[in-house]
């Protein structure tokens, strides 16, 4: 039996092997390979006004930004956040020696549901760390409300939000802090990368060289760090990859289009972009009635060798070594939730297929 070409949740995008080489090659002139480079400065240049944001430090990956600013903010104390992510948002804090409190979520928006959050604030909490769920944010003036009434750090894991924009300006400019994933698999990557975000300058300052294992100079030391540099490989693939970003985006509008006038939401729904959100189609996830319908719509997919994927599963308060309470609606959405395919190069044939499954 002659297999059908396997279709996955997400495809790298990759850009013209010439422009990429075209970088290369100024990796080899200048001989500099790491270190804040040449290429470096330039994607965070390009970034910063691409983005229109205030600061932006590019990383090695997505995830030790998270490790950073819990360093710096946390201070080990309890951090309110969120059972509906991917595991790095709540593995970092506790690689941090610091107490995940899980706050549910929102059952339309997916996010933290901030009319829950109060409830969950100690004496012991010291920030706290929501995630804006694929693409879309957390209700922001409310969570900083709460943080300025009880003198709290507010962290935001972004990794899903290149290009988001609420109430006009980048939704990495709300929070102390926020972060991004460049990975492969993202709509814009770096291969393995990510970034980190905050509007105060002194702060920014702190985060420059604590990700360069705390040095400021060839032998000054300004306290503890870590390596989180990116390499000028990296950012090669990164600037060649932002030239086609708007392309990206168009075409991931494209069969987010097709996906909504083309499925039977009878059985399922999709979860709700927050108003007044620029939303950058990162993700499109369905939430079905049941697990039941879940599992079937699954198996009949892998038949046809399509590889959606169940995400965000299980509801991070059920892992056995957070030991978090009960998250019903976390919980709930976990075991219903599946993102289907959504990459650059999804053939309109291979839509009508997976829509076609679907419905049936």
């Amino acid at each position: 039996m002659i297999l059908e070409k396997r279709i996955n949740v997400t495809k790298v995008f990759l850009p013209p092997l010439t422009e990429y080489n075209e970088y290369l090659e100024i990796i080899w002139r200048n001989q500099w390979l790491t270190n804040r480079g040449e290429l470096v400065l330039k994607l965070e240049k390009k970034l910063k006004e691409y983005l229109n944001i205030s600061n932006i430090l590019i990383t090695n990956n997505g995830t030790i930004p998270l490790q950073m600013a819990l360093k710096i903010m946390a201070k080990g104390g309890e951090v309110i956040t969120t059972p509906f992510s991917f595991i790095a948002t709540t593995s970092t804090i506790v690689w941090e020696n610091c107490t995940p409190v899980f706050v549910d979520i929102d059952p339309d928006h997916l996010t933290i549901d901030e009319n829950k959050i109060e409830k969950a604030i100690t004496e012991k909490t010291t920030a706290i760390l929501a995630t804006h769920v694929f693409g879309n944010p957390c209700n922001v003036k409310v969570i900083e409300k709460i943080a300025k009434k009880y003198q709290l750090k507010v962290i935001y894991d972004a990794a899903h939000c290149f290009g988001v924009e609420y109430d006009n300006k980048s939704v990495f400019e709300f929070g102390d802090i926020s972060t991004c994933s460049f990975h492969a698999t993202k709509l814009f990557h770096t291969g393995e990368g990510g970034a980190i975000f905050c509007k105060d300058s002194e702060l920014m300052e702190k985060l420059v060289f604590s990700h360069n294992f705390g040095y400021t100079g060839n032998y000054d030391l300004c306290g503890v760090g870590i390596n989180a540099k990116i390499s000028e490989l990296q950012a090669a693939m990164g600037l060649s990859v932002l030239n086609y970003i708007d392309f990206i985006n168009a075409e991931r509008k494209k069969i987010v289009d097709f996906y909504n006038k083309s499925l039977d939401f009878s059985e399922f729904k999709v979860f709700k972009i927050r108003e007044s959100t620029k939303w950058n189609y990162s993700y499109y996830p369905v939430i079905f009635n049941s697990e039941d319908i879940l599992l079937k719509v699954q198996k009949k997919l892998f038949e046809h060798n399509i590889v959606p994927r169940r995400y965000f599963y299980p509801s991070l308060n059920t892992i056995h070594y957070l030991k978090g309470s009960k998250m019903p609606i976390s919980e709930s959405i976990s075991e219903r939730i599946l993102c289907l395919p959504l990459y650059v190069g999804l053939e309109i044939a291979d839509l009508q297929n997976i829509v076609n499954i679907i419905n049936k």
